[in-house]
């Protein structure tokens, strides 16, 4: 379901994801706030399609991922579960983590509250996460006794490192704002209640005044070096013929020169 812009937390109705949209940047709201937005099964099949058809409209610059009341996301809802595959719940579950994963523009989670077990998967999908003091994370199978999925556990690894990811995995324990910080689960802390500003500030900014050009091609090198350890050699010269036919170069270098904001124009 998608509505217009709206305030910073907007009446969001009854349907469990909703995106609304302001000046070029989409915000996918969990929307189950009763539940803490635990995702259902529905939902991982609903974040999949919406994330990919946010990907390839030309008018999104940026998304913002959160949650509805006061909580970013509790997990995966196992209420059900029992009569569903697992593996099928699986497939989803995947479908919309590498969704968000691969979304090819700037992603940002907006934390607070609980933010534990597919919540941190959608949050460590993103690209950025911005959280406030009220937040707790976890990555909890063990409380289940199900084995985490490898994609989950490799983002994991390469956000946070092999040891804190062991460390969440081995005992399920949540844990609080500062230490997400330290780690690096957590790119910016707020106090409680600075996270929306901060938020919308930052992808003001990202939509408006910086070169999606340079944003979109930097995202493509940061995951593939992470892959493969370096940036291919095909990458970069796919980026280098973009800004070679684009004026972004030009136009920055001039409104810099003139001291005024620049007006970038790329687009895939």
């Amino acid at each position: 379901m998608t509505q217009p812009a709206g305030p910073s937390h907007p009446d969001l109705g009854t349907e469990p994801i909703v995106v609304t949209r302001d000046a070029g940047v989409a915000t996918l709201w969990l929307n189950r706030p009763e539940k803490r937005n635990a995702v259902s099964y529905p939902m991982w099949l609903e974040l999949a399609a919406i994330t990919e058809s946010l990907a390839a409209d030309p008018q999104v610059r940026a998304l913002v991922v959160r949650g509805a009341g006061q909580h970013f996301c509790a997990g995966g809802d196992i209420d059900g579960l029992g009569d569903l595959p697992f593996e099928e719940y699986r497939r989803a579950n995947e479908a919309a983590d590498k969704a968000l994963a691969a979304f090819p523009k700037p992603s940002v989670a907006l934390i607070t509250g609980a933010c534990v077990g597919g919540g941190a998967e959608i949050a460590i999908a993103c690209d950025l996460r911005i959280a406030d003091t009220t937040s707790r994370f976890g990555i909890t199978p063990a409380r289940l006794g199900i084995v985490y999925p490898g994609f989950a556990v490799t983002r994991a690894v390469q956000l946070i490192g092999e040891s804190a990811t062991k460390h969440l995995l081995y005992t399920a324990e949540l844990v609080d704002a500062d230490r997400a910080l330290r780690i690096g689960l957590v790119d910016e802390l707020l106090p409680a209640g600075g996270a929306p500003a901060r938020v919308a500030e930052l992808v003001r900014v990202i939509a408006q005044e910086r070169s999606l050009l340079t944003q979109m091609a930097s995202k493509e090198m940061v995951d593939a070096a992470l892959a493969h350890g370096e940036v291919p050699a095909a990458v970069e010269a796919r980026w280098d013929a973009e800004l070679a036919r684009s004026n972004d170069a030009a136009e920055g270098i001039a409104a810099f020169q003139e001291r005024r904001p620049p007006r970038f124009t790329w687009a895939p």
